[in-house]
Protein backbone atom coordinates (compact mmCIF):
# COMPACT_ATOMS: atom_id res chain seq x y z
CA UNK A 1 0.00 0.00 0.00
CA UNK A 2 1.43 3.36 -1.00
CA UNK A 3 2.04 5.98 1.67
CA UNK A 4 -0.01 9.13 1.06
CA UNK A 5 2.04 12.28 0.70
CA UNK A 6 0.49 14.31 3.51
CA UNK A 7 1.95 17.30 5.33
CA UNK A 8 3.17 16.51 8.81
CA UNK A 9 1.97 18.48 11.80
CA UNK A 10 4.81 20.30 13.56
CA UNK A 11 5.88 18.92 16.91
CA UNK A 12 5.41 20.94 20.11
CA UNK A 13 9.13 21.70 20.18
CA UNK A 14 8.69 23.83 17.05
CA UNK A 15 6.36 26.29 18.74
CA UNK A 16 7.58 29.14 20.90
CA UNK A 17 5.83 28.87 24.26
CA UNK A 18 3.95 31.89 25.41
CA UNK A 19 1.32 32.91 27.90
CA UNK A 20 -1.43 32.25 25.34
CA UNK A 21 -0.42 28.59 25.14
CA UNK A 22 -0.20 28.25 28.91
CA UNK A 23 -3.63 29.82 29.35
CA UNK A 24 -5.09 27.49 26.73
CA UNK A 25 -3.76 24.46 28.59
CA UNK A 26 -4.82 25.93 31.94
CA UNK A 27 -8.33 26.50 30.60
CA UNK A 28 -8.63 22.79 29.90
CA UNK A 29 -6.97 21.81 33.19
CA UNK A 30 -9.22 24.10 35.22
CA UNK A 31 -12.23 22.57 33.50
CA UNK A 32 -11.11 19.16 34.78
CA UNK A 33 -10.36 20.62 38.23
CA UNK A 34 -13.83 22.17 38.37
CA UNK A 35 -15.32 18.77 37.62
CA UNK A 36 -13.38 17.26 40.53
CA UNK A 37 -14.29 20.22 42.74
CA UNK A 38 -17.96 19.61 42.01
CA UNK A 39 -17.53 16.27 43.79
CA UNK A 40 -16.45 18.22 46.89
CA UNK A 41 -19.56 20.36 46.57
CA UNK A 42 -21.72 17.22 46.32
CA UNK A 43 -19.97 15.78 49.41
CA UNK A 44 -20.70 18.98 51.32
CA UNK A 45 -24.37 19.00 50.26
CA UNK A 46 -24.82 15.32 51.17
CA UNK A 47 -23.22 15.98 54.54
CA UNK A 48 -25.65 18.83 55.20
CA UNK A 49 -28.56 16.53 54.36
CA UNK A 50 -27.13 13.66 56.45
CA UNK A 51 -26.98 15.48 59.75
CA UNK A 52 -24.65 17.25 62.16
CA UNK A 53 -22.10 14.44 62.51
CA UNK A 54 -21.51 14.15 58.75
CA UNK A 55 -21.38 17.92 58.38
CA UNK A 56 -18.84 18.20 61.22
CA UNK A 57 -16.61 15.69 59.42
CA UNK A 58 -16.68 17.73 56.19
CA UNK A 59 -16.19 20.98 58.10
CA UNK A 60 -13.17 19.58 59.93
CA UNK A 61 -11.67 18.35 56.66
CA UNK A 62 -12.21 21.63 54.81
CA UNK A 63 -11.06 23.96 57.60
CA UNK A 64 -7.61 22.37 57.90
CA UNK A 65 -4.69 23.84 55.97
CA UNK A 66 -4.92 21.23 53.21
CA UNK A 67 -8.68 21.70 52.83
CA UNK A 68 -8.29 25.46 52.60
CA UNK A 69 -5.55 25.05 50.02
CA UNK A 70 -7.83 22.81 47.93
CA UNK A 71 -10.70 25.30 48.27
CA UNK A 72 -8.39 28.19 47.33
CA UNK A 73 -7.23 26.26 44.26
CA UNK A 74 -10.83 25.47 43.36
CA UNK A 75 -11.72 29.17 43.63
CA UNK A 76 -8.78 30.18 41.44
CA UNK A 77 -9.66 27.49 38.87
CA UNK A 78 -13.23 28.78 38.79
CA UNK A 79 -12.12 32.39 38.31
CA UNK A 80 -9.53 31.53 35.64
CA UNK A 81 -12.07 29.43 33.75
CA UNK A 82 -14.60 32.27 34.05
CA UNK A 83 -12.22 34.97 32.80
CA UNK A 84 -10.93 32.82 29.95
CA UNK A 85 -14.50 31.87 29.06
CA UNK A 86 -15.46 35.53 28.77
CA UNK A 87 -12.47 36.06 26.50
CA UNK A 88 -13.58 33.14 24.34
CA UNK A 89 -17.06 34.66 24.10
CA UNK A 90 -15.49 37.88 22.81
CA UNK A 91 -13.41 35.85 20.36
CA UNK A 92 -16.59 34.14 19.14
CA UNK A 93 -17.75 37.54 17.90
CA UNK A 94 -14.64 37.75 15.73
CA UNK A 95 -12.97 40.45 17.84
CA UNK A 96 -9.71 40.45 19.74
CA UNK A 97 -7.48 38.35 17.51
CA UNK A 98 -4.85 41.05 16.89
CA UNK A 99 -1.54 40.17 18.53
CA UNK A 100 -1.52 43.27 20.73
CA UNK A 101 -5.09 42.57 21.87
CA UNK A 102 -4.26 38.93 22.64
CA UNK A 103 -1.31 40.03 24.77
CA UNK A 104 -3.51 42.43 26.74
CA UNK A 105 -6.28 39.85 27.16
CA UNK A 106 -3.72 37.28 28.36
CA UNK A 107 -2.73 39.63 31.17
CA UNK A 108 -6.36 40.51 31.93
CA UNK A 109 -7.32 36.84 32.22
CA UNK A 110 -4.35 35.98 34.44
CA UNK A 111 -4.50 38.97 36.77
CA UNK A 112 -8.28 39.10 36.72
CA UNK A 113 -8.46 35.52 38.00
CA UNK A 114 -5.97 36.25 40.79
CA UNK A 115 -7.77 39.45 41.84
CA UNK A 116 -11.22 37.83 41.71
CA UNK A 117 -9.95 34.91 43.82
CA UNK A 118 -8.49 37.23 46.43
CA UNK A 119 -11.67 39.33 46.49
CA UNK A 120 -13.85 36.22 46.90
CA UNK A 121 -11.73 35.00 49.81
CA UNK A 122 -11.61 38.47 51.31
CA UNK A 123 -15.39 38.69 51.20
CA UNK A 124 -15.69 35.15 52.57
CA UNK A 125 -13.50 35.97 55.56
CA UNK A 126 -15.18 39.33 56.13
CA UNK A 127 -12.06 41.30 55.25
CA UNK A 128 -13.80 43.11 52.39
CA UNK A 129 -17.21 44.71 52.65
CA UNK A 130 -17.40 44.26 56.25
Amino acid sequence: MAQPNRPLSPHLQVYKWGLHMALSILHRATGVALGAGTLLLAWWLMAIASGPEAYAQVRDCMTGWLGRLVLFGFTWALMLHLCNGVRHLVWDTGCGFELSTVRVSNQLVLWGSVILTLVAWGVGYGLIGG
